[in-house]
């Protein structure tokens, strides 16, 4: 994937590979050993249900693996997207 500034991030509708939207962008979460990103920090769309997700709060947690593209929105699979114990 080729590299992002944060700022361009903020605020982006967060999509799933078929289309549905999930929510906006709020924050990243970062290793701050590796510079890494894990997690995409998302307020959830109120029309979304976030059954399976992993929730902290009112937000949810998205692996960063789960992102397969970052344009207009950023497109995450939905499959990937999910706690594995869901």
């Amino acid at each position: 994937m080729v590299s992002t500034f944060s700022r361009s991030l903020s605020r982006k509708k967060v999509m799933s590979n078929d289309g549905m939207v999930i929510g906006t962008l709020k924050n990243v979460m970062v290793d701050l050993d590796s510079g890494q990103v894990i997690d995409l920090i998302v307020k959830p769309d109120s029309t979304f249900d976030a059954t399976g997700y992993r929730i902290d709060g009112d937000r949810m947690l998205i692996p960063f693996e789960a992102v397969k593209d970052i344009k207009d929105y950023i497109v995450v699979d939905r499959f990937l997207s999910k706690s594995p114990s869901a």
